[in-house]
């Protein structure tokens, strides 16, 4: 390309790294996901970290190798197609060992990447909040340090060779050193260490906030779901905020906290948190502890799944396996199966049908968060399923205290009003943390 003066313009924008994407499907492991499938999946995150996919090639084992994951033929196999794409990674959809890294990056002379590897720098690249960052910078120091080595790790000494040292007899620096990767691994201590100490200060702060929280009786949801199932835009389309959206994998992994309003005039708080992804290691999860602190308090799991997508069911497996290895799978959950927009010629009644094909659960709501449509249902459904975990009082409140009408208008569920000599009488239901500011008033109360 050529400007009007026929000067040459040159791109600027640095080339994608070609990658080679490689995957297995081991019976050992009885994955409900196919090779080519999880493989699908690795390519979205590949491009999704800025890769370009140039081929991919997978095997089916009994048993991952010990020194390459794969079968030595296989690597064999990767090598050559590797040369003629030329492709300057290797990508790997299994988690490697530090051994199994080295091995295959000698064999191929060529980076080698592993998926959680590839899964941390998306999260480098779209965490935005303080605490994202801190999390993610911890949660890529512990992958790290295991998978430490560099070229002089043949205990080549830092500070001096032979009987002298590099102080040169300094007072206090003699002795025989360090190697770098000890150095290392000792910084990377002290810097874990101090990450722990920012995220812990982050928790109390937080901590005090969910205190007051729980104690304004707000009831709260947390959006659950597997990464880019439309749980954002579930959160834009009930709250009319204006959180970032997108087609992307793990477009959100700071939780953010909304307020909306039932159709009862109940107001409740509705939190997004981080996508869960099949072959996520737990540990990794763990690290995004707000988004575990956020599920752990809410009063009701909204289950969002994609339902137009082919690998739906794999998708809610995945997600509800994750929650049940992280101790909150026993939640109240309603599932919401999103984007029914996108099925063209389906009736709604056929929906329950493909559900059931799925083996999804049977009690859901089908929304499409994008349009619109069905939202109503999905407020009825929460405000139904909340107002069962709810206290049922009857009161009389004096004029003077119509602060307190206030408050159950605004937090509880009003199924009678009137207005008597005495005050206001009311008869409903309001979540138990508030039950106690009404106990002077109460007439009767039954669960």
């Amino acid at each position: 390309m050529r400007t009007q003066d026929g000067k040459r313009l040159h791109a600027t924008a640095q080339p994608r790294t070609r990658a080679l994407l490689v995957g297995a499907e081991v019976a050992s492991m009885k994955s409900p996901w196919s090779a080519p499938d999880s493989l699908r999946e690795l390519a979205l995150l590949a491009h999704t970290a800025g890769l370009e996919v140039v081929g991919s090639i997978f095997q089916r084992l009994d048993q991952p190798s010990p020194k390459f994951f794969i079968g030595p033929g296989k690597v064999k196999e990767v090598a050559e197609l590797r040369e003629q794409s030329n492709a300057g990674l290797v990508v790997f959809d299994d988690e490697l060992s530090p051994s199994q890294t080295r091995n295959l990056e000698q064999e191929l002379q060529v980076g080698v990447l592993d998926r959680t590897a590839l899964i941390l720098d998306i999260f480098a690249q779209h965490a935005r909040t303080h605490e994202g960052r801190l999390q993610v910078e911890l949660a890529q120091y512990h992958y790290l340090l295991p998978r430490l080595r560099r070229q002089w790790t043949h205990l080549e000494r830092q500070a001096g060779t032979g009987g002298g040292t590099s102080a040169g007899g300094v007072v206090g620096l003699r002795g025989p050193g360090e190697t770098q990767l000890e150095i290392d691994r000792r910084l990377i201590d002290r810097r874990i260490a101090w990450l722990k100490e920012q995220l812990a200060d982050v928790h109390r702060h937080r901590e005090l906030y969910r205190k007051r929280r729980r104690q304004s009786g707000v009831p709260v949801l947390a959006l659950v779901g597997y990464t880019n199932a439309g749980k954002s835009t579930l959160l834009n389309a009930l709250s009319g905020a204006d959180v970032y959206a997108a087609n992307q994998l793990f477009a959100t992994l700071d939780p953010t906290t909304r307020q909306i309003t039932l159709p009862g005039g109940q107001a409740l708080l509705l939190t997004d948190t981080v996508g869960f992804i099949q072959k996520l290691p737990t540990q990794l999860v763990a690290a995004f502890r707000a988004t575990l602190e956020e599920i752990n308090e809410a009063d009701l799991l909204l289950h969002v799944v994609d339902l137009t997508h082919p690998n739906a069911q794999e998708h809610a497996q995945t997600v509800e396996t994750t929650l049940s290895e992280l101790g909150v799978g026993k939640h109240p959950t309603l599932t919401v199966l999103n984007k029914v927009d996108k099925m063209e010629g389906v009736e709604a009644a056929a929906v329950s049908d493909i559900v059931a094909d799925m083996g999804l659960p049977s009690d859901f709501v089908a929304v499409s968060a994008q349009q619109g449509w069905g939202l109503a249902d999905l407020l009825t459904r929460i405000e139904t399923t909340l107002a069962a975990t709810m206290v049922t009082l009857e009161v009389l409140i004096p004029y003077q205290r119509n602060d307190l009408v206030s408050l159950w208008r605004e937090r509880g569920i009003v199924e009678q009003e009137e207005y008597l000599n005495e005050g206001t009488h009311i008869h409903g239901r309001l979540p138990s943390e508030l039950a106690a500011q009404f106990a002077p008033w109460q007439r009767g109360s039954r669960k």
